[in-house]
């Protein structure tokens, strides 16, 4: 069942629990996903950045393989197929390609072109029924080859941007994407306060959700997040798992067909649906599906 962010967001932030938001890469990825929500009865978010999108062959592509799954998966969970980070450019194309949500990164253009392009694309996706997020402070770490430093988002211009009608609103609070470094002094918890009470009690977002300590994380959803991205967890539970398959010389016992994709990629599956369990659990989104 495909929606937009709109009232799932809404009803996560009035229960004090967040929904997860998981990139997929491929058709394991996408899988793994579904059936972790379906099986704990929870809301879900799944999401492409548009470097994903492209690689798993273009953003219809993408909507089409999540629509075909729900339906042949016999999902009856709430699902956002949502794009991460993207142009002004790439929210336009998934809107066209049937995507139900967006997410306009601005934050790394002027604050005036980033107020602009994110009225304009509100008013295109809420016309086509869609949701969109907005973000204001960028996000450190790398994301799709680009690299940002990160900033703390400043509350006035939080609650300037969420005043355009957003769905709900990404803000830098220290939090980066990829592997937290050792020295990292974690969530500036204090300014989440500030925007939250700043932005008319919009759904935050907390991105880079891989590697914050729970006690953060649970902290941040109390400070009224409502959606935590996850994507390098994910992927390093894949590479870990298909490693040690490898490792163990099953992908060349050619007697069982140890190479064949299906075994090969099984234990990565595995290890990203456990993953997505673990994560859904943490942001106390189990059994929340019927709202």
């Amino acid at each position: 069942m495909l929606v937009n962010l709109t009232r799932m967001l809404r009803v996560a932030k009035d229960g004090h629990y967040a929904v997860g938001h998981f990139n997929t890469n491929n058709l394991e990825w996408s899988k793994a996903i579904l059936l972790a929500a379906q099986e704990l009865n929870s809301p879900v978010i799944i999401a492409t950045s548009e470097g994903a999108g492209k690689y798993m062959g273009g953003f219809y592509a993408v909507a089409q393989l999540v629509r075909a799954l729900d339906k042949d998966l016999n999902i009856t969970v709430p699902v956002c197929l949502h794009l991460d980070h993207g142009t002004y450019e790439g929210a336009k194309a998934c809107i066209a390609a049937g995507y139900t949500s967006i997410m306009y990164d601005g934050s790394h253009d002027s604050f005036e072109t980033n107020i602009a392009h994110t009225k304009e694309l509100v008013n295109l996706a809420h016309d086509n029924g869609l949701s969109i997020e907005a973000e204001v402070g960028s996000i450190g770490g790398t994301e799709d080859g680009v690299t940002a430093d990160g900033e703390i988002a400043d509350p006035k211009e939080c609650a300037q941007i969420v005043s355009l009608g957003i769905d709900c609103l990404a803000a830098g609070i220290g939090n980066i994407h990829g592997i937290y470094p050792k020295d990292w002094k974690g969530l500036h918890l204090d300014v989440l306060a500030k925007i939250n009470a700043a932005t008319n009690n919009i759904p935050l977002v907390l991105h880079g959700g891989s590697g914050i300590p729970d006690n953060q994380v649970k902290q941040a959803i109390i400070e009224g997040v409502s959606k935590v991205n996850v994507n390098t967890e994910c992927q390093l539970a894949f590479a870990e798992a298909t490693e040690k398959y490898c490792a163990e010389g099953k992908a060349h016992d050619y007697l069982n067909k140890g190479f064949d994709p299906r075994k090969l990629l099984k234990p990565g599956y595995e290890a990203i649906k456990a993953k997505v369990e673990e994560k859904i659990k943490l942001f106390g989104s189990v059994n929340k599906a019927n709202y």
